[in-house]
Protein backbone atom coordinates (compact mmCIF):
# COMPACT_ATOMS: atom_id res chain seq x y z
CA UNK A 1 0.00 0.00 0.00
CA UNK A 2 1.20 3.34 -0.97
CA UNK A 3 1.39 6.73 1.48
CA UNK A 4 -1.34 7.96 -0.97
CA UNK A 5 -3.70 5.24 -0.51
CA UNK A 6 -2.87 4.97 3.23
CA UNK A 7 -3.77 9.15 2.87
CA UNK A 8 -7.31 8.07 1.03
CA UNK A 9 -9.02 5.63 3.86
CA UNK A 10 -7.36 8.34 6.50
CA UNK A 11 -9.62 10.92 5.21
CA UNK A 12 -12.72 9.72 4.51
CA UNK A 13 -15.04 9.49 7.85
CA UNK A 14 -17.29 6.22 7.63
CA UNK A 15 -16.02 4.78 3.95
CA UNK A 16 -16.95 1.21 4.32
CA UNK A 17 -20.55 0.84 2.23
CA UNK A 18 -22.61 3.36 -0.16
CA UNK A 19 -24.75 5.18 2.56
CA UNK A 20 -28.47 5.99 1.39
CA UNK A 21 -30.81 8.15 2.53
CA UNK A 22 -34.04 6.02 3.46
CA UNK A 23 -37.28 6.06 1.17
CA UNK A 24 -38.82 7.52 4.39
CA UNK A 25 -36.81 10.21 4.57
CA UNK A 26 -36.64 11.07 1.03
CA UNK A 27 -40.71 10.47 0.94
CA UNK A 28 -40.33 13.32 3.66
CA UNK A 29 -37.80 15.82 1.91
CA UNK A 30 -40.20 15.50 -1.31
CA UNK A 31 -43.75 15.89 0.04
CA UNK A 32 -45.46 18.53 -1.49
CA UNK A 33 -43.28 19.28 -3.98
CA UNK A 34 -45.02 20.60 -7.26
CA UNK A 35 -43.05 17.89 -9.23
CA UNK A 36 -43.27 18.64 -13.47
CA UNK A 37 -45.16 15.65 -14.98
CA UNK A 38 -44.90 14.35 -18.53
CA UNK A 39 -46.40 11.44 -19.87
CA UNK A 40 -43.30 10.74 -21.56
CA UNK A 41 -41.88 10.16 -18.05
CA UNK A 42 -42.29 6.31 -18.30
CA UNK A 43 -40.51 5.88 -14.73
CA UNK A 44 -39.56 8.70 -12.53
CA UNK A 45 -39.77 9.55 -8.82
CA UNK A 46 -43.30 8.06 -8.52
CA UNK A 47 -41.69 4.84 -8.91
CA UNK A 48 -38.77 5.17 -6.71
CA UNK A 49 -36.96 2.53 -9.35
CA UNK A 50 -33.44 2.08 -10.02
CA UNK A 51 -33.32 4.72 -12.58
CA UNK A 52 -35.29 6.95 -14.53
CA UNK A 53 -36.94 6.19 -18.01
CA UNK A 54 -38.46 8.79 -20.56
CA UNK A 55 -39.74 8.23 -23.76
CA UNK A 56 -38.04 9.75 -27.24
CA UNK A 57 -40.15 7.89 -29.61
CA UNK A 58 -42.17 4.67 -29.80
CA UNK A 59 -39.23 2.28 -30.00
CA UNK A 60 -36.70 4.55 -28.10
CA UNK A 61 -36.72 5.36 -24.56
CA UNK A 62 -33.49 7.00 -22.40
CA UNK A 63 -32.27 5.27 -19.10
CA UNK A 64 -30.73 8.07 -16.38
CA UNK A 65 -29.12 7.51 -12.83
CA UNK A 66 -26.70 9.28 -10.63
CA UNK A 67 -24.57 7.23 -7.89
CA UNK A 68 -21.47 8.43 -6.01
CA UNK A 69 -19.91 7.98 -2.67
CA UNK A 70 -16.79 7.78 -0.77
CA UNK A 71 -14.41 5.18 -1.25
CA UNK A 72 -14.43 1.81 0.72
CA UNK A 73 -11.25 0.01 -0.47
CA UNK A 74 -7.67 1.84 -0.26
CA UNK A 75 -6.66 1.39 -3.95
CA UNK A 76 -7.94 4.97 -5.61
CA UNK A 77 -8.07 2.98 -8.87
CA UNK A 78 -9.67 0.26 -7.53
CA UNK A 79 -12.39 2.40 -5.98
CA UNK A 80 -13.12 4.50 -9.33
CA UNK A 81 -13.58 0.93 -10.97
CA UNK A 82 -16.25 0.21 -8.49
CA UNK A 83 -18.14 3.62 -8.11
CA UNK A 84 -18.28 3.40 -12.17
CA UNK A 85 -19.85 -0.05 -12.10
CA UNK A 86 -22.26 1.16 -9.25
CA UNK A 87 -23.23 3.43 -11.24
CA UNK A 88 -23.59 1.41 -14.15
CA UNK A 89 -25.33 -1.29 -12.56
CA UNK A 90 -28.30 0.81 -12.52
CA UNK A 91 -28.91 0.64 -16.24
CA UNK A 92 -28.40 -2.80 -16.00
CA UNK A 93 -31.10 -3.56 -13.45
CA UNK A 94 -33.67 -1.87 -15.50
CA UNK A 95 -32.74 -3.92 -18.65
CA UNK A 96 -31.02 -0.86 -20.59
CA UNK A 97 -27.66 -0.51 -22.19
CA UNK A 98 -25.42 2.76 -20.86
CA UNK A 99 -23.99 4.80 -23.38
CA UNK A 100 -22.81 8.16 -22.02
CA UNK A 101 -21.72 9.18 -18.63
CA UNK A 102 -20.60 12.34 -16.58
CA UNK A 103 -17.90 12.45 -13.32
CA UNK A 104 -18.95 12.85 -10.12
CA UNK A 105 -16.26 14.06 -8.33
CA UNK A 106 -16.03 15.89 -4.59
CA UNK A 107 -11.93 16.19 -4.37
CA UNK A 108 -10.08 17.75 -1.00
CA UNK A 109 -6.94 19.06 -2.90
CA UNK A 110 -5.68 20.90 0.11
CA UNK A 111 -4.63 17.69 1.58
CA UNK A 112 -4.89 15.01 -1.01
CA UNK A 113 -2.49 14.32 -4.49
CA UNK A 114 -3.46 15.36 -7.79
CA UNK A 115 -2.41 12.00 -8.53
CA UNK A 116 -5.15 10.37 -6.36
CA UNK A 117 -7.81 11.57 -8.35
CA UNK A 118 -6.33 10.75 -11.38
CA UNK A 119 -5.84 7.79 -10.22
CA UNK A 120 -9.35 7.32 -9.50
CA UNK A 121 -10.98 8.61 -12.64
CA UNK A 122 -8.56 6.44 -14.44
CA UNK A 123 -10.45 3.63 -12.84
CA UNK A 124 -13.83 4.87 -13.56
CA UNK A 125 -12.55 5.39 -16.91
CA UNK A 126 -11.37 1.72 -17.14
CA UNK A 127 -15.26 0.15 -16.58
CA UNK A 128 -16.49 3.06 -19.11
CA UNK A 129 -14.11 1.23 -21.67
CA UNK A 130 -15.19 -2.35 -20.78
CA UNK A 131 -19.13 -1.26 -20.69
CA UNK A 132 -18.82 0.59 -24.31
CA UNK A 133 -19.83 4.15 -22.43
CA UNK A 134 -18.15 7.69 -23.52
CA UNK A 135 -17.77 10.42 -21.18
CA UNK A 136 -19.16 13.64 -22.03
CA UNK A 137 -18.22 15.94 -18.92
CA UNK A 138 -18.60 16.09 -15.36
CA UNK A 139 -18.80 18.15 -12.28
CA UNK A 140 -15.84 19.12 -9.54
CA UNK A 141 -16.18 20.36 -6.26
CA UNK A 142 -13.74 20.73 -3.71
CA UNK A 143 -14.73 19.02 -0.45
CA UNK A 144 -13.02 17.41 2.42
CA UNK A 145 -13.79 13.85 1.87
CA UNK A 146 -12.87 12.29 -1.62
CA UNK A 147 -16.08 11.09 -3.49
CA UNK A 148 -16.62 9.83 -7.16
CA UNK A 149 -19.30 8.77 -9.15
CA UNK A 150 -20.83 8.75 -12.34
CA UNK A 151 -24.68 9.80 -13.90
CA UNK A 152 -25.23 7.41 -16.87
CA UNK A 153 -27.61 7.14 -19.51
CA UNK A 154 -28.73 4.56 -21.36
CA UNK A 155 -30.99 3.28 -24.03
CA UNK A 156 -33.80 0.75 -23.84
CA UNK A 157 -36.82 -0.06 -25.45
CA UNK A 158 -40.22 1.33 -24.02
CA UNK A 159 -41.78 -2.11 -23.78
CA UNK A 160 -38.84 -3.98 -22.99
CA UNK A 161 -38.42 -1.90 -19.69
CA UNK A 162 -38.05 -3.81 -16.54
CA UNK A 163 -38.72 -2.53 -13.06
CA UNK A 164 -39.14 -3.64 -9.51
CA UNK A 165 -43.10 -3.77 -9.46
CA UNK A 166 -43.78 -6.65 -11.56
CA UNK A 167 -43.65 -10.04 -9.83
CA UNK A 168 -45.32 -12.72 -10.60
CA UNK A 169 -46.71 -15.32 -8.34
CA UNK A 170 -44.35 -18.89 -9.27
CA UNK A 171 -41.49 -16.70 -10.23
CA UNK A 172 -37.78 -17.78 -8.77
CA UNK A 173 -35.73 -15.43 -7.29
CA UNK A 174 -32.12 -15.30 -8.74
CA UNK A 175 -28.95 -13.43 -7.21
CA UNK A 176 -25.90 -12.62 -9.07
CA UNK A 177 -23.20 -12.05 -6.32
CA UNK A 178 -22.70 -12.76 -2.75
CA UNK A 179 -23.76 -10.67 -0.16
CA UNK A 180 -21.30 -9.36 2.38
CA UNK A 181 -19.65 -6.58 0.91
CA UNK A 182 -20.13 -4.01 3.48
CA UNK A 183 -19.21 -6.13 6.50
CA UNK A 184 -15.74 -6.87 4.29
CA UNK A 185 -15.10 -3.13 3.71
CA UNK A 186 -16.08 -1.95 6.98
CA UNK A 187 -13.05 -4.45 8.03
CA UNK A 188 -10.81 -3.26 5.63
CA UNK A 189 -10.96 -0.11 6.87
CA UNK A 190 -10.12 -1.29 10.26
CA UNK A 191 -7.31 -3.84 9.29
CA UNK A 192 -8.74 -6.93 9.39
CA UNK A 193 -9.02 -8.14 5.74
CA UNK A 194 -6.45 -9.86 4.73
CA UNK A 195 -4.82 -9.05 1.05
CA UNK A 196 -6.03 -12.24 -0.57
CA UNK A 197 -9.79 -11.78 0.68
CA UNK A 198 -9.66 -7.50 -0.09
CA UNK A 199 -8.87 -8.31 -3.78
CA UNK A 200 -11.78 -11.20 -4.05
CA UNK A 201 -14.35 -8.73 -2.76
CA UNK A 202 -12.92 -5.54 -4.50
CA UNK A 203 -13.20 -7.89 -7.89
CA UNK A 204 -16.61 -8.14 -7.31
CA UNK A 205 -17.58 -4.71 -6.64
CA UNK A 206 -15.74 -3.83 -9.71
CA UNK A 207 -16.82 -6.78 -12.24
CA UNK A 208 -19.73 -5.05 -14.17
CA UNK A 209 -23.53 -6.90 -14.43
CA UNK A 210 -23.36 -6.21 -17.77
CA UNK A 211 -23.05 -9.88 -18.43
CA UNK A 212 -26.04 -11.00 -16.45
CA UNK A 213 -28.12 -8.08 -18.14
CA UNK A 214 -27.70 -9.29 -21.37
CA UNK A 215 -28.35 -13.25 -20.54
CA UNK A 216 -31.75 -12.55 -18.79
CA UNK A 217 -32.89 -10.80 -22.12
CA UNK A 218 -33.53 -13.68 -23.68
CA UNK A 219 -35.36 -15.31 -20.51
CA UNK A 220 -39.02 -14.54 -19.37
CA UNK A 221 -37.89 -11.67 -16.48
CA UNK A 222 -40.45 -10.29 -14.54
CA UNK A 223 -38.51 -8.12 -12.27
CA UNK A 224 -35.52 -6.87 -11.63
CA UNK A 225 -32.89 -4.89 -8.96
CA UNK A 226 -29.54 -4.59 -8.28
CA UNK A 227 -28.42 -4.99 -4.70
CA UNK A 228 -26.61 -1.71 -3.08
CA UNK A 229 -27.21 0.46 0.37
CA UNK A 230 -30.62 -0.96 1.11
CA UNK A 231 -29.06 -4.35 1.10
CA UNK A 232 -30.68 -7.70 -0.44
CA UNK A 233 -33.71 -7.49 2.43
CA UNK A 234 -34.55 -3.68 2.02
CA UNK A 235 -34.10 -3.86 -1.94
CA UNK A 236 -36.38 -7.09 -2.12
CA UNK A 237 -39.14 -4.97 0.17
CA UNK A 238 -39.07 -2.29 -2.76
CA UNK A 239 -40.37 -4.92 -4.86
CA UNK A 240 -42.33 -6.93 -2.53
CA UNK A 241 -44.12 -3.92 -0.49
CA UNK A 242 -47.43 -2.71 -2.10
CA UNK A 243 -47.00 -5.75 -5.04
CA UNK A 244 -49.99 -7.41 -3.96
CA UNK A 245 -47.36 -10.57 -3.36
CA UNK A 246 -45.56 -12.50 -0.98
CA UNK A 247 -41.72 -14.20 -1.25
CA UNK A 248 -39.75 -17.18 0.45
CA UNK A 249 -36.51 -16.52 0.89
CA UNK A 250 -34.12 -19.77 1.43
CA UNK A 251 -31.39 -18.34 3.68
CA UNK A 252 -29.24 -21.60 3.18
CA UNK A 253 -29.18 -20.74 -0.41
CA UNK A 254 -28.25 -16.87 -0.76
CA UNK A 255 -24.33 -16.72 -1.76
CA UNK A 256 -22.80 -15.09 1.23
CA UNK A 257 -19.27 -14.28 1.70
CA UNK A 258 -17.86 -16.91 5.03
CA UNK A 259 -15.87 -14.39 6.10
CA UNK A 260 -18.26 -12.02 6.00
CA UNK A 261 -20.76 -14.06 8.70
CA UNK A 262 -17.71 -14.60 10.69
CA UNK A 263 -17.08 -11.05 11.09
CA UNK A 264 -21.38 -10.43 11.69
CA UNK A 265 -20.77 -13.49 14.03
CA UNK A 266 -18.09 -11.02 16.35
CA UNK A 267 -20.46 -7.95 15.91
CA UNK A 268 -18.78 -5.65 13.16
CA UNK A 269 -21.65 -4.68 11.52
CA UNK A 270 -21.96 -1.36 9.70
CA UNK A 271 -24.45 1.65 10.62
CA UNK A 272 -26.19 0.94 7.34
CA UNK A 273 -27.48 -2.83 8.14
CA UNK A 274 -29.25 -1.56 11.36
CA UNK A 275 -30.78 1.47 9.87
CA UNK A 276 -32.14 -1.21 7.08
CA UNK A 277 -33.03 -3.19 9.51
CA UNK A 278 -35.01 -0.52 11.10
CA UNK A 279 -36.51 0.83 7.92
CA UNK A 280 -37.67 -2.19 6.42
CA UNK A 281 -37.52 -5.47 9.29
CA UNK A 282 -41.28 -4.93 9.98
CA UNK A 283 -42.12 -6.06 6.45
CA UNK A 284 -39.57 -9.31 7.06
CA UNK A 285 -40.54 -12.49 8.90
CA UNK A 286 -37.72 -14.72 10.06
CA UNK A 287 -37.85 -18.17 10.95
CA UNK A 288 -36.16 -19.93 14.05
CA UNK A 289 -33.65 -21.40 12.70
CA UNK A 290 -32.03 -18.42 10.64
CA UNK A 291 -29.60 -17.13 12.86
CA UNK A 292 -28.64 -13.90 13.96
CA UNK A 293 -25.90 -13.43 11.78
CA UNK A 294 -27.34 -14.19 8.38
CA UNK A 295 -30.52 -11.84 9.26
CA UNK A 296 -27.50 -9.09 9.73
CA UNK A 297 -26.13 -10.23 5.94
CA UNK A 298 -29.40 -10.24 4.59
CA UNK A 299 -29.31 -6.09 6.06
CA UNK A 300 -25.89 -5.94 5.30
CA UNK A 301 -25.72 -2.42 2.78
CA UNK A 302 -23.53 -3.67 -0.85
CA UNK A 303 -21.51 -1.41 -2.96
CA UNK A 304 -22.12 -2.91 -6.49
CA UNK A 305 -23.69 -5.88 -5.90
CA UNK A 306 -25.50 -8.52 -8.36
CA UNK A 307 -28.75 -8.48 -9.40
CA UNK A 308 -31.67 -9.86 -8.28
CA UNK A 309 -34.10 -11.19 -10.64
CA UNK A 310 -37.90 -12.49 -11.00
CA UNK A 311 -37.67 -14.99 -14.16
CA UNK A 312 -40.64 -17.54 -14.70
CA UNK A 313 -40.19 -20.94 -12.73
CA UNK A 314 -39.59 -22.59 -15.31
CA UNK A 315 -36.74 -20.69 -17.06
CA UNK A 316 -34.93 -20.31 -13.86
CA UNK A 317 -32.55 -23.48 -13.66
CA UNK A 318 -31.54 -22.84 -17.31
CA UNK A 319 -31.03 -18.86 -16.34
CA UNK A 320 -28.89 -20.26 -13.55
CA UNK A 321 -27.03 -22.28 -15.70
CA UNK A 322 -26.60 -19.62 -18.37
CA UNK A 323 -25.07 -17.16 -15.42
CA UNK A 324 -22.82 -19.67 -14.46
CA UNK A 325 -21.40 -20.63 -18.16
CA UNK A 326 -20.46 -17.04 -18.68
CA UNK A 327 -18.21 -16.89 -14.90
CA UNK A 328 -21.03 -15.62 -13.04
CA UNK A 329 -20.51 -18.61 -9.85
CA UNK A 330 -22.35 -17.45 -7.13
CA UNK A 331 -25.56 -17.52 -9.61
CA UNK A 332 -28.04 -18.82 -7.29
CA UNK A 333 -31.88 -19.12 -6.84
CA UNK A 334 -32.79 -18.12 -3.67
CA UNK A 335 -36.15 -17.80 -3.60
CA UNK A 336 -39.76 -18.00 -4.99
CA UNK A 337 -42.84 -15.42 -5.30
CA UNK A 338 -46.04 -16.06 -3.40
CA UNK A 339 -49.12 -14.86 -3.92
CA UNK A 340 -49.53 -15.03 -0.44
CA UNK A 341 -49.22 -13.87 2.39
CA UNK A 342 -49.33 -10.58 0.86
CA UNK A 343 -46.47 -7.67 1.21
CA UNK A 344 -44.58 -10.37 3.35
CA UNK A 345 -40.93 -11.37 3.02
CA UNK A 346 -40.57 -14.68 4.82
CA UNK A 347 -36.81 -16.28 5.45
CA UNK A 348 -36.55 -19.99 6.50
Amino acid sequence: MTNETIRLTQTVKGAGCAAKLSPGDLDRALCGLDLPVDPDLLVGLGQADDAGVYRVSDDLALVQTLDFFPPMVDDPYSFGQIAAANALSDIYAMGGVPKTAMNIVAFPAKTMEISILRAVIEGGLSKMREAGVVLVGGHTVEDSELKYGLSVTGYIHPDRILTKRNLQAGDRLILTKPLGTGIISTAIKAGLADQSLTDRVTKSMATLNRDAAMIMETFSVHACTDITGFGFLGHLAEMVVDSGHGVRISAADVPMYPEALEWADMGLIPAGAYNNRSFRGAFVDFGAGVPRMVQDLLFDPQTSGGLLIAVAAGEAERLVAALKEKGIDSAAIVGEVLAEPVDRIVVE
